[in-house]
């Protein structure tokens, strides 16, 4: 008996999991319509960021050394 509960609670568990899994895994966008999304240093930023003048400094620094400008606007939003 004590196996078929502790059986029946795993089950229980897993079940709950992977409803939360499921719902996460869906894609978030609007029928037809994507959006521009991309992840550099582990930051995933869709549509473009506002940024401050530090940031923006740092996107125009960045760019000048040789970095992308999506790719510094990404990680300067989200690091400087």
């Amino acid at each position: 008996m004590k196996r078929v509960m502790t059986g029946a609670l795993i089950a229980a568990v897993v079940g709950i999991g992977g409803m939360g899994s499921a719902v996460a895994a869906q894609p978030s966008q609007e029928q037809g319509t994507r959006q521009d999304c991309r992840t550099y240093s582990s930051v995933k930023e869709c549509g473009q960021p506002k940024l401050d003048e530090k940031q923006q400094a740092c996107v125009t620094s960045a760019v000048q050394q040789g970095m992308t400008e999506r790719r510094a606007t990404v990680e300067c939003h989200a690091f400087a």
